[in-house]
């Protein structure tokens, strides 16, 4: 019996070929995205899955519920006292800062090694890696300890076996404790080396609002978050507030208003890569994710709805086979079984040829998402071939109970294909498949026109030729490093002009704090800067002036501010001019005395943020943050002049290190890099769907029209031009596509709108995506479907009448 099924099966799809090349290419062209954006997934949800302890290991958040925003830090004492006062917290890890890189000498040599991580004492609690030499014991304890990785070891010693071994940096020794193997699998937490913030940690231990340190807890087995949650704000949070509100002269609650956070997050370790609102180690965006794989799978369904279409036309090729097998005593059981085999056939060369294009089509997705993916994990395979699975039911058990469903008088007669109901159900899953199509068109021109938008906005600021350097090499006083080298490196060839920011647009670094007006407090970004460094920017001043270091007060209580700043405390200008603020960095009144025009630091999809400007010897603590120097480099001759720069620094500035510098504007365009790639998937996405749709269009009209090619003769003998028979043949697909669009634009209205929230920088809701979607599609139905109406308006008349 099944051999006689396959071969009936293989019989049709040599008699309906180009339907069967459709569903075999609309189906592996499905499955293929459907396990590229899957293996995606599962690369970002394998994070951090090495670590046995994963279980009950957390990622700490804050979150600030009157404006909805989410941090990533903690305070020192903030962490100690949850241990104290929490039962089921029962350990914390602090971080406060990763990515490291120092110069370091050893008694073999002296070399750069960076990816260092400087984390609290119980570190190896938390991340117990492969220990290859030393003890994890006291690793971390104290200032003058540290460890390394197997590949730092031998960077800095050739070999591994180098406990108790010694490391200068900066003329500070270190003792090697443990020397450790990093994970293979995927991991945000791999440093290759590690020291304790010893130091800082004890002189922040009384200072609550001293926000520096990235956290992760270690809670009980069973701990209810939720309730974790409500924990840390009745006995951390509220703890805080009531402790500063007597100073700050406000209740408790008040406090947490001005000052906040006013609630906690926690995620676990395994899903922070992906799920978490804020995180130290980086955001997660899991709302792509889920786009993404939702575009996928809609791929999928569009391939089954062709084959469901196309297996309802062919029935009237059916009817008669269907008859006579009932006739002779097949069962509707067996009928749907002979069905569903024809369909799972079509769908297992479908996989199988999907799994070949996914691996040749790996590296180039590897390359675009830069990951190192390969088709090693059962979970891909095992959940592809559920996909494969779904689609033979889906596909397959719709045309196949339909079919077996015949009467075998009225199939013997042919007359389903004329029913009603088999009409209604063509046209209904033909226009889904529409409905689907015009959506992915109106959604990637919304995403193009979005992303057009961002880029072309005005920033703000002019980053072209302006050549940012970081300082790598640690300095007790890096202000007098800046002050030293600046005027030297004017005197380099190509050199325009130098100056100082630490609010610089794409690097992502920022300190913010509160800033005070009578009973009003705002949160502002630091941008501590030389005097030039506006105007170095291209910046726009909208009133006042510039800081001018002539004014001995422009040095100390001084300050500029953005829009953002001013809009934030309901201010005009000229009221930010009367009013003084306090910063929290500071006790002192300062005085307001220009205002800029708004500029984008962070990010191109964010709001602007409130920015308060001073000079970095303004504060005793921010000069010591000074990290980077800034040139701006004349247009003839601008790689020369890079040569010149780079050879200079290496030679007297900082040598031994590595030259760490970019192009702002270059650097600040990689924050377009996102969006950019969604516009990419989202056109290669919409070729796919408009391909498979189209195709599907194109199988089932020409099926159709086959049906009509007796009426097309007698309408023809009668007299009917070739373009009223055309237009006739398709009205039919005319009307569905029109029907489609109109169904799709309140959906496409709906889910984009949903899309371009996220943006603060956002377009209006544009009409025209909407008026071309429905063009366009009709235009294509048309130009699909008519060229079967032309073929079938040069029917062989004799053939046919002599037929009937």
């Amino acid at each position: 019996m099944l051999n006689n099924w396959l071969k009936i099966a293989f019989i049709n799809y040599k008699k309906n070929w180009l339907s069967t090349i459709i569903n075999l290419f609309g189906l592996t062209i499905g499955l293929t995205g459907f396990m590229l954006i899957l293996m995606h997934w599962n690369d970002e949800e394998s994070y951090e899955r090495w670590n046995p302890k994963k279980e009950n290991i957390y990622a700490f958040q804050t979150h600030n519920k009157a404006e909805n925003t989410y941090g990533n830090n903690i305070s020192v004492p903030m962490a100690e006292r949850a241990v104290k006062v929490i039962p089921e917290v029962k350990d914390f890890v602090l971080f406060n800062g990763s990515g490291m890189g120092y110069k370091m000498t050893t008694k073999v040599k002296t070399v750069y090694q960076g990816e260092g991580m400087s984390a609290s004492e119980s570190f190896f609690n938390f991340f117990p890696f492969r220990l290859v030499s030393g003890s994890y014991k006291d690793a971390l304890k104290g200032d003058k300890v540290m460890a390394l990785s197997t590949k730092a070891a031998k960077n800095l010693f050739g070999k591994t076996n180098v406990a108790g071994e010694t490391v200068k940096i900066n003329n500070k020794s270190f003792v090697v404790t443990a020397v450790y193997e990093l994970p293979e699998a995927n991991s945000q937490i791999k440093p290759d080396f590690i020291f304790s913030p010893y130091e800082q940690m004890k002189g922040d231990k009384e200072q609550w609002g001293n926000f520096n340190y990235g956290c992760f807890f270690l809670l009980k087995p069973g701990t209810d978050v939720e309730a974790l949650q409500q924990k840390f704000y009745d006995n951390i949070f509220l703890y805080r507030a009531k402790i500063s509100a007597q100073g700050a002269g406000v209740t408790p609650q008040k406090y947490l208003e001005l000052y906040g956070p006013t609630g906690s997050l926690f995620t676990p370790i395994d899903k922070i890569k992906l799920h978490a609102k804020a995180s130290w180690f980086g955001n997660g965006d899991f709302k792509t994710m889920m786009i993404l794989f939702t575009l996928s799978v809609l791929i999928v369904v569009l391939s089954a709805i062709n084959f469901i279409n196309l297996k309802t036309a062919q029935a009237s090729q059916r009817a008669k086979e269907i008859g006579v097998r009932k006739a002779i005593g097949s069962t509707k059981s067996n009928l749907v079984l002979q069905f569903l085999l024809e369909t799972f056939v079509i769908c297992l060369a479908s996989y199988l040829l999907s799994l070949a294009l996914t691996e040749l089509l790996l590296p180039s997705f590897n390359k675009f998402y830069n990951k190192e993916i390969v088709m090693n994990d059962w979970h891909i395979y095992f959940y592809s071939f559920l996909m494969v699975l779904a689609v033979t039911l889906i596909s397959g058990l719709i045309p196949a109970t339909y079919l077996a469903n015949f009467k075998a008088i009225e199939t013997l007669k042919g007359n389903f294909a004329r029913s009603k109901h088999g009409i209604w159900l063509r046209n209904g899953i033909l226009t889904l498949q529409l409905i689907i199509s015009s959506f992915f068109i109106i959604g990637g021109l919304i995403v193009n026109k979005q992303v057009k938008y961002m880029m072309d906005k005005d920033l703000g600021f002019s980053g072209k030729q302006v050549f940012l350097i970081n300082f790598s090499e640690n300095s007790d006083k890096p202000w007098l490093k800046y002050e030293r080298i600046k005027n030297e490196m004017r005197k380099i060839e190509g050199v325009a002009d130098v100056s100082y920011g630490e609010a610089v647009p794409g690097s992502g670094r920022f300190s913010n704090s509160n800033i005070d007006y009578m009973d009003k407090s705002i949160f502002a970004q630091h941008g501590s800067m030389d005097y030039n460094y506006l105007q170095f920017m291209d910046v726009k001043l909208k009133k006042g002036r510039w800081l001018n270091p002539d004014l001995a007060s422009d040095t100390i209580t001084n300050v500029l501010v953005n829009e953002a700043f001013v809009n934030k405390f309901g201010w005009t200008d000229d009221q930010a001019f009367k009013n003084e603020v306090r910063p929290g960095f500071d006790n002192r009144p300062y005085h307001i005395v220009g205002i800029v025009k708004d500029f984008n630091v962070l990010n191109p999809r964010r709001a602007i943020e409130p920015i308060v400007f001073f000079h970095y010897r303004e504060t005793d603590w921010k000069r010591y943050n000074v990290y980077n120097i800034q040139l701006k480099i004349k247009p003839d001759n601008i790689d020369g002049t890079v040569k010149r720069i780079k050879s200079y620094w290496q030679k007297n500035v900082e040598p031994g290190y590595p030259f760490d510098s970019y192009f702002i504007d270059k650097k600040f365009a990689e924050s377009f890099v996102k969006y950019q790639k969604q516009q990419t998937l989202f056109t290669i996405l919409n070729a796919m769907v408009l391909m498979v749709a189209l195709l599907g269009l194109f199988a089932l009209s020409s099926l159709m029209i086959e049906q009509k090619l007796k009426d097309v003769a007698i309408r023809k003998t009668l007299g009917a031009s070739d373009g009223n028979l055309i237009f006739g043949l398709t009205k039919q697909f005319l009307w569905i596509t029109f029907i489609a669009v109109l169904i799709s634009i309140p959906i496409s209205y709906y889910l984009m709108n949903e899309w371009l929230k996220d943006f603060d920088y956002r377009i209006d809701m544009p009409v025209f995506p909407f008026v071309l979607s429905l063009i366009s599609l009709l235009i294509l139905t048309f130009a699909v479907v008519s060229i079967k109406a032309y073929q079938a308006t040069k029917v062989n008349l004799v053939k046919y009448l002599k037929y009937e």
